[in-house]
């Protein structure tokens, strides 16, 4: 592992090391919270702990400990990506790595493009960047992405039928709400998305992008905080494709 600008080499040295010890062999003082000391996550078939820095003396280093960047295009965004769709913060990603993503009925998403994903990433985060949900309604690679996320390609749906369902979906019957002329979303996944931070517009466009595709603003998640917050409070990140 090498170092570099974005400062993730502190973070695996540190996680690595406490791995090794194993968790009887010394008692945390820096913990998640105050009833959670660590998270275990599946992240490329290994089970990977997430926890914090014990270093209570560790700073940030590299770009991500800058302050200021030049806005626009990276300018401060709102708490709340799109209406309905709910913003989070790292307790609340604790609780999905140990619910939706552990049991397969969420996943959640590095929406960054791969060259920031390549550098580190929260454990049991999948890369699916924010482009591939930008692309033309009718792309196969965007069809084959929304089925893998759980979505259903609909058929011929007929005048009728769709008639039908606009009109019983603001009642919430039959998941009517949650269909579209070409998708099904009633399976679809709980989707947690996220980027570099703040000050990043990579997962708020991948959530738009989703919202205008028909996804329900119900099964999105948004962690505005995103790596530059993760970061900050010394959580564990990996590197794809390394131990």
């Amino acid at each position: 592992m090498k170092n570099n600008t974005w400062g993730y080499l502190s973070v695996g040295v540190v996680t690595a090391a406490l791995l090794g010890w194993g968790s009887s062999a010394m008692a945390l003082d820096v913990n998640l919270t105050e009833t959670r000391t660590y998270v275990n996550v599946i992240h490329e078939g290994q089970t990977i702990r997430v926890q914090r820095i014990q270093d209570e003396e560790h700073v940030l280093t590299g770009a991500f400990a800058k302050t200021s960047r030049k806005c626009p295009p990276f300018c401060i965004h709102p708490m709340q990506a799109a209406p309905g769709v709910t913003t989070v913060g790292e307790t609340e990603i604790f609780d999905f790595m140990e619910g939706q993503l552990r049991n397969g009925t969420g996943v959640l998403i590095d929406a960054r493009t791969p060259s920031f994903f390549k550098q580190g990433t929260i454990p049991g985060s999948v890369n699916i960047p924010f482009t591939v949900f930008t692309q033309d309604a009718n792309s196969a690679e965007l069809a084959e992405v929304l089925q893998k996320l759980g979505a259903r390609k609909r058929g011929d749906v007929g005048a009728v039928t769709r008639w039908f369902e606009k009109t019983v979906a603001v009642f919430g019957w039959f998941n009517a709400d949650m269909k579209t002329d070409k998708w099904d979303f009633s399976e679809a996944k709980e989707l947690l998305l996220w980027c570099n931070g703040p000050w990043c517009d990579q997962s708020p466009r991948a959530i738009k992008g989703l919202l205008k595709l028909g996804y329900p603003p119900e099964k999105l998640f948004y962690y505005r905080g995103g790596m530059q917050n993760w970061l900050s409070l010394g959580l564990t990140t990996v590197i794809p494709g390394q131990p």
